[in-house]
């Protein structure tokens, strides 16, 4: 397989975080494009291009993904979406993302050993979205995380604490490959699905599990999750759930989001959901 360099993407997408964050910022004051760019250090025109280049339209087409009304919109369109994946036969999207995305919770004995003995590989890659973090086991990923602030060593800590038991090696040209995958906008030259080997409670798992369901530039509530998994008391243990999904980007919980419409609670920042979410809706063809 020949590898995307998703370097001038993410470098990119440094930028783009920035942007989004003057814009929360100063949103009262409604920027203009030239204020956005200055706030990065680019002209206009610069700033438009790279903008372009990251996501494929412009910048003020890009942020009215962003907006309230947007969103609170997605919420409203997305609504019936749980519900109809309750069907014998998970028709529709999340059915096909069933087939993309498959995993394993480790079992009791596993979990209380805490990884010990487990092998896991793991390595820092770019994506679109910034420098991230892959680790696998021979039974498939076990972590994705986005770097913040460029602090690899954060990172490492946030993994190594989750499975302390655990034997760690590097290795980048296998990791590279992964996220090569992950992140290419054509999977059907690769069609295997993603394995992962998660380690959490029934009730995360079934969170984790219930988030699979959630098509690609669709947003839904943290009531509508709980609802879905026939816990609709439980949305702040919903919440919980979310805050410590292991996976980033595969298991999507940044298409989760506040009742009222706003994005914010997300483990690698709000302006890289914000981010996130506003890509996949233009992959998706919104306008």
């Amino acid at each position: 397989m020949n590898l995307v360099d998703f370097s001038q993407q993410s470098d990119d997408y440094q930028r783009i975080e920035k942007a989004i964050q003057f814009i929360e910022n100063n949103f009262k004051l409604q920027p203009s494009l030239d204020k956005i760019a200055a706030s990065v250090h680019l002209s206009k025109f610069h700033f438009d291009r790279v903008f372009k280049r990251w996501v494929g339209i412009s910048p003020i087409q890009f942020l009215q993904f962003l907006t309230l009304d947007y969103a609170k919109q997605s919420l409203a369109e997305s609504k019936s979406l749980l519900e109809t994946s309750l069907d014998a036969g998970l028709s529709g999207p999340s059915r096909l993302h069933d087939l993309f995305v498959t995993f394993e919770a480790m079992t009791p004995g596993d979990f209380k050993q805490m990884g010990g003995g487990l092998k896991i590989e793991y390595g820092f890659s770019c994506s679109p979205f910034g420098e991230c973090l892959l680790a696998i086991t021979n039974r498939g990923i076990c972590y994705l995380g986005f770097v913040k602030e460029n602090n690899r060593s954060k990172a490492i800590n946030h993994l190594t604490q989750a499975w302390p038991g655990a034997v760690f090696s590097e290795s980048h040209a296998r990791i590279q490959s992964i996220v090569n995958r992950i992140f290419s906008a054509d999977h059907t030259i690769d069609s295997r699905p993603f394995h992962l080997q998660l380690k959490g409670t029934n009730f995360q798992v079934n969170v984790w599990r219930a988030l699979l369901t959630i098509p690609a530039g669709c947003v839904v509530s943290y009531q509508d999750i709980a609802a879905y998994i026939g816990r609709p008391k439980a949305f702040r243990a919903v919440a919980n759930a979310i805050a410590i999904n292991p996976v980033a980007y595969l298991i999507p919980c940044h298409r989760v989001i506040a009742k009222s419409g706003k994005i914010h609670q997300y483990r690698w920042g709000s302006s890289r959901k914000k981010a996130i979410i506003g890509w996949e809706a233009t992959k998706k063809g919104l306008k």
